[in-house]
This record gives structure tokens, C-alpha cells and sequence, in this order.
């Protein structure tokens, strides 16, 4: 049988630990000197590999001076290093035919690439020396500010990111989770290259890397690359150092009343998101909730697509969403309609799941959602970069990794009662709004809400 791999177990250089996972494949996690954590899982026949260097800091770790630093360094990174230059960098992935690239997040900063299985040896190099020797250069700094002002100015031209962005900040007000993850265009045209070159100085370190490997992938083979190219890139690695623990609650994430927000733009459409606080990512709650949205909110046969669209016509999109971090998440729905159909969409849309509670769902309905979650599981992992990711949440989110068929269980173990009390806990909180578009007056003034 297999079982879980408890990752945080094992927290001193040198501790290994191997688990079979499903179709023959194999997940390893080892502890390097300087608490670098390596995990890769071996997929038999797999001819491409996907490597990803994850550091465990994100914007929320950001403080006044510093906001949009995270993000910044995802760009310079790229920018130059003692052995390559911005061109080199590029050249040498481009060249392989590799899918290269980096992403910030509210808790995590990624940098992977997607190769051959051959190529393994020449991804790592480049990652690493970017990690490790990055010249941030003072000129590159500010040429990629302009970059990253357009960067903000091509999502604020874009109705849904700015509905997505404001909800965020609608829920969470005033603490880190709220802050927009590149920062806004007067916290970068502010910034000083100081505020990130200490940014990078203090989070990126060993202690905080993981590195995920998934594919066509050995894991000695890795493991020695890795130590060899962080200690070239003048990492000290000491046999002592343990890695990061997972990340702990802050106990400031706050609580408030019904916010509406509304952003008025000369827009055809209105983009529309109601919603509120959720779970954690580790909420063991979390395959109940997968199973809550399939039946509400997500997928053509779900309630709102039924009735929003298909019944009465409001909206071509409208679908359920959450997120989740170490200690706070946000359930919502989000609803793109004509301006003045507004109301009435918001009406449907809570009509729907004040029935849910109410009257509960069917087993008709629990059988098909757990089938779709499953199959929409299953499929979302048939590539090395969806592998490589699922490893690194284990790692940093979750301490442990379970396989697919003990995830596949845990949702066909859902309940209908368990539906239906998570969706009566989440309607606890306080519902939030926010409109982006050509309205003529205050979402607050439509739904009748004083903020």
C-alpha cells in the first residue's frame, strides 16, 4: 500500500527519505548541507523533466520600503549573473527548447524550467548560478522598472485581474495577504534598488530552497548538481543548518464588516465578485471544499452555471473560486454581466447557496462532483510541471505527500453532511463585493449596503 511521506520528519542535513508512488513512479526528499531540500519524483518513460527552484518567501513578507521586491527579484534574476549575461541566460534555454520561466506568490517565489531529460544538468546550472549570483545591477534595475510599470499597467487594463486584485485587498484589508503581489505603480516607481538587493540578502538562502524535480529525473544525480553548483555560486553550506519550518500563522489576518467596492470603467461588461473569508491551504477540510465547488460553482453542470447561465441568460461567465495560505483563504464567486443585470445576478447567485445549505445536495450530485474533482485531479498531473509543483506544495504548504490514490480516497470520502457544514461555517463571515465596469451608480447604493 502506499502511504504518506511525512517531509517535515526529517529536518537534518543528510536525512533521506523514499516513498513508491503511483504507475511505478518514485518520490525521493533529501537534506543537503545548508538545510537545501531536494525531492524529485522518477516517472518511468518520462522523456522531459521539470526543475524548479522554489524559495519560500513571497510579497507578504514584504515590508514598507520593500513592497513589489518579491516580484522585482523574480525579474532580475534573469537579468545577468558573474558567468552569463541576460542574453546567455536566455540563449541556453531557448537553445535546449525549454519552457523557462518564474512566478511570485503571496508565500513562494518559483524559478523552473521544463526540458529534456538530457538538458537536466544544464537547467540546474543556470537556475542555481541565477539564485546564487545574481549581479542585480543597478542600470538593469531600472530599466526592468519600466518593465514591471508596464507589467502593472497590462493587468490594470484588465477588468477581471483588477476585480480579482481589489477583492483581495476587500477581504483582507490592510495586512500583507490584501497588498497586490508586484505592488502598485507608485510602490515601484518608489522603490530603491537597496530595499531589494536586502530583500534577496535575507530570504534567499539555503535554508529556505527547495528544489522539485519531476520526470525523466535521477535523484543522485541532482542532489550532486545541486551541492556542487550552490557551493561554485559561493553558498556556505553548513553540514548544521536545517532547513525552513513551514510557515506559521501571524495572527493578524483581520476580520470586519461587508465591504462593497466599486471601480467604474468605460467597459461593456460588469465583472462581478462576491465572496468572503475561507480556509487555509492545510485545512483538512480542503477535499471537501474541491467536492463543494464542483457541485456550486464549478464546471458547466455545477448550480450557478445552470441557473446563472443556462436558465436565465445573465452571464456567458460566472464560476466559484477560493485560495489558500498558511493561515487565511477567500471562497467567492465571480460573475462577468451586463451592467444593469447586476442585482439580479447577485440575487441568484446567494439565492443559490442559501438553498444549498438549506436543503442540502443530493447523492446524485455528491456522486457526480467527487467523479469530476477526481478525473480533473488525475489529468492535471499527466505532465512533469504539474508534478514538480504538487512535490514543492508538499514540501513548503503541506509537510507530507500523499499519492494520488490516497488523495482519490480522501475526496470519495466526502460526505454530504461534511458539504453542507462547510458551507454553513464559510457563511459565517462577512460577504464582500466588488464591480468593475460601466455601472451609473455605487455597487453599495445597488445591493443596499453602507460601508
Amino acid at each position: 500500500m502506499v502511504t504518506q511521506l511525512p517531509l517535515v520528519a526529517a529536518g537534518q542535513a543528510g536525512s533521506e527519505l523514499v516513498a513508491r508512488q503511483d504507475g511505478g513512479a518514485q518520490v525521493r526528499r533529501s537534506i543537503l548541507p545548508g538545510g537545501v531540500r531536494v525531492i524529485t519524483e522518477k516517472i518511468p518513460g518520462l522523456r522531459s523533466a521539470t526543475i524548479g527552484a522554489w524559495i519560500s518567501v513571497g510579497s507578504r513578507d514584504e515590508s514598507p520600503g520593500s513592497f513589489g521586491a518579491a516580484h522585482y527579484l523574480e525579474h532580475l534574476l534573469f537579468k545577468g549573473t558573474g558567468r552569463r549575461s541576460a542574453k546567455q541566460i536566455a540563449q541556453e534555454f531557448d537553445g535546449a527548447g525549454a519552457e523557462a520561466n518564474a512566478v511570485t506568490g503571496k508565500e513562494h517565489t518559483c524559478y523552473y524550467a521544463r526540458v529534456l531529460d538530457r538538458d537536466v544538468p544544464m537547467a540546474l546550472d543556470v537556475i542555481c548560478d541565477m539564485l546564487t549570483s545574481a549581479l542585480l545591477d543597478t542600470q538593469e534595475f531600472e530599466r526592468e522598472r519600466g518593465v514591471i510599470l508596464e507589467e502593472i499597467a497590462m493587468h490594470a487594463d484588465d477588468p477581471g485581474d483588477t476585480a480579482f486584485e481589489n477583492f483581495s485587498q476587500a477581504v483582507f484589508r490592510d495586512h500583507a495577504l490584501g497588498r497586490q503581489i508586484a505592488g502598485t505603480t507608485a510602490d515601484i516607481e518608489g522603490i530603491e534598488s537597496g530595499a531589494v538587493t536586502d530583500f534577496y540578502r535575507r530570504h534567499y538562502a539555503s535554508g529556505a530552497l527547495v528544489i522539485a524535480a519531476a520526470g525523466g529525473v535521477e535523484h543522485e544525480e541532482i542532489t550532486e548538481l545541486v551541492t556542487e553548483r550552490l557551493a561554485a555560486g559561493g553558498w556556505k553550506l553548513e553540514a548544521d543548518e536545517v532547513p525552513l519550518g513551514l510557515r506559521s500563522p501571524d495572527g493578524q489576518t483581520p476580520t470586519g464588516a461587508s465591504v462593497a467596492v466599486t471601480i467604474h470603467r468605460p467597459d461593456q461588461q460588469a465583472n462581478l465578485i462576491l465572496g468572503r473569508r475561507g480556509i487555509t491551504a492545510v485545512d483538512e477540510r480542503r477535499y471537501q471544499l474541491a467536492v463543494l465547488h464542483s457541485i456550486f460553482g464549478s464546471g458547466m453542470s455545477s448550480r450557478l452555471f445552470q441557473t446563472v447561465r443556462e436558465e436565465l441568460g445573465l452571464a456567458y461567465s460566472v464560476h466559484s473560486f477560493s485560495t489558500g495560505y498558511a493561515d487565511a483563504g477567500t471562497f467567492g464567486v465571480y460573475a462577468g454581466c451586463a451592467p444593469e443585470n447586476i442585482g439580479q445576478v447577485v440575487e441568484v447567485i446567494q439565492g443559490q447557496w442559501s438553498q444549498l445549505i438549506r436543503d442540502g445536495v443530493s447523492q446524485e450530485e455528491l456522486t457526480h462532483a467527487q467523479g469530476q474533482v477526481c478525473g480533473g485531479l488525475v489529468l492535471g498531473l499527466e505532465d512533469s510541471s504539474a508534478r514538480m509543483s504538487r512535490l514543492a506544495r508538499a514540501e513548503l504548504t503541506f509537510g507530507e505527500l500523499w499519492s494520488v490514490e490516497e488523495v482519490l480516497q480522501q475526496i470519495n470520502a466526502v460526505k454530504i453532511d461534511d458539504i453542507v457544514e462547510l458551507a454553513m461555517q464559510l457563511d459565517t463571515a462577512d460577504e464582500s463585493y466588488v464591480v468593475v465596469g460601466p455601472i451609473a451608480q455605487d455597487l453599495g447604493e445597488v445591493l443596499n449596503i453602507s460601508n
